[in-house]
């Protein structure tokens, strides 16, 4: 399936995989006519870069590469680390199932997505369908959200220089779902960006600490509800 291979754009290197990902920075992208890239083939790039996952982490990472793949983005690699960090916030949140974040504001950021499900059976597709689901919200040309509406969930699943994901499910006590993603590098408020986060003044705030390596993203005003 090499002839159907991954998404156009410069600057990829993918370690330890025999994936051929086809790269352009042509402007010309709306003019040209592209292939669509099948589902199948999705899944294939996001199991060689997920090496050792099975289900849920999986299904979370097929999802996110997905959309990503439909606006032409590099696809996410699993990360072990930010999956035992939202692992451990799940497990937080397993008590209580409350729709919170990992963090207090202003503190030490990786980004974030998360969702709650009344009931037990929501999986990670429904999870990032529903992040995903925001686009129609989002201003390409304006970099901005509809007013009164929230995209950031979108704008961080398909944000440019995001490299690495981690993610957990949770059924809680009262048995309800709670989910969690990680992204690194996080989302950032970008301009120039072709899928930029939309940080408000009193909306999502954006905070790093020095001298560490991950970088978490306040987006509480964001969380799906």
């Amino acid at each position: 399936m090499r002839a159907q291979l991954f998404f156009v754009f410069i600057h990829l290197t993918i370690l330890a995989t025999n994936i051929i990902l086809v790269t352009s920075q042509s402007s010309s992208l709306a003019e040209t006519p592209l292939k669509k890239v099948d589902n199948e083939t999705i899944y294939k790039v996001s199991k060689q870069l997920c090496w050792g996952c099975l289900g849920e982490s999986l299904q979370f990472l097929f999802a996110h590469n997905l959309v990503r793949a439909a606006k032409w983005e590099l696809p996410l690699m699993w990360d072990f680390e930010l999956q035992k960090y939202a692992g451990w916030w799940a497990g937080l949140r397993k008590a209580d199932c409350k729709l919170q974040h990992s963090f207090p504001e202003y503190d030490f950021k990786l980004g974030e997505n998360i969702y709650w499900g009344s009931g037990s059976t929501w999986t990670p597709t429904d999870a990032v369908g529903a992040w995903a689901g925001e686009e129609k919200y989002y201003n390409y040309a304006q970099n901005t959200c509809q007013e009164g509406q929230m995209c950031g969930h979108y704008t961080q699943i398909v944000w440019k220089t995001t490299r690495r994901i981690g993610c957990a499910r949770v059924v809680c006590d009262d048995g309800d779902v709670f989910m969690t993603c990680n992204y690194d590098p996080p989302g950032e408020k970008s301009a120039s960006s072709a899928h930029a986060l939309i940080i408000g003044e009193h909306e999502n705030r954006l905070c790093r600490k020095s001298g560490t390596r991950f970088m978490k993203l306040f987006d509480e005003d964001k969380c799906m509800n």
